[in-house]
């Protein structure tokens, strides 16, 4: 019964959040009308190719050691960077008009610190690991500590949350200012089509941050549903 309630309590915290952050599947879908949108392709097509952006904002924030790497998969969207290998794998996203912030999003993790980075990388992979164990454990009947892996795996999930927001918004918030000096020191765009990109960048940030936070909160809970799932079920 007591596993039941706490799948209660992490459905209904959940739908609070949804709700006090206005949260809606259409912002996922506006997110993308205008990521796609053919006037502001047009617009930002006029700027440099993505490899060439990123070295001249590499060069603006010192840190110019950084690998660059165009990604082979022409259907990969997501560009990221990676601490381990200190290198930006650029996505296909010439067709977007987000490149540029984009861009800026991913040499701003490059500057971030790398302990935070390196923790985060192989802090969630054990999280994930921990999880998978205990699930399987649960599975066979040899999980005799459920109730104390169940609060361990709330902690872990909270610190997973708290170190991998702070990364993501830390970039996200400081994408925008930063795309913004990159375009006006090109002098490519007019400053009319600056402000149309800026401000379309506005309406996809305060879409994309909750959306972010909110996804992060799901991994987290939805993981600590499926084991108290599993031992509702198995125990």
């Amino acid at each position: 019964m007591e596993y039941l309630i706490v799948i209660g309590i992490c459905i209904i915290f959940l739908i609070v959040l949804k709700f006090v952050w206005n949260i809606k599947i259409s912002d996922i879908k506006k997110v993308k009308r205008i990521g796609y949108d053919k006037e502001l392709n047009e617009i930002t097509n006029k700027m440099p190719e993505n490899k060439e952006i990123c070295k001249y904002l590499l060069k603006k924030l010192n840190n110019e050691k950084v690998k660059l790497k165009e990604s082979e998969d022409k259907d990969n969207k997501t560009s990221l960077y990676i601490a381990l290998t200190n290198t930006i794998l650029i996505a296909n996203i010439n067709n977007t008009f987000t490149r540029v912030q984009t861009m800026a999003h991913e040499c701003l993790h490059s500057i971030q610190s790398k302990r935070t980075l390196l923790f985060n990388f192989f802090y969630s992979n054990i999280y994930f690991i921990y999880f998978l164990c205990i699930c399987i454990l649960s599975l066979l009947r040899l999980n005799e500590y459920k109730m104390m892996h169940l609060f361990i795996l709330t902690i872990l999930g909270a610190i997973y949350y708290t170190i991998r927001s702070y990364i993501e918004m830390d970039a996200m918030t400081k994408a925008k200012p930063l795309a913004k000096e990159y375009m006006e020191e090109q002098k490519v765009l007019t400053i009319e089509e600056q402000n149309k990109v800026l401000d379309n960048y506005e309406i996809i940030n305060d879409i994309a941050i909750k959306m972010t936070n909110y996804t992060l909160i799901i991994n987290c809970t939805a993981k600590v549903i499926i084991y108290a799932l599993i031992l509702s079920i198995f125990h």
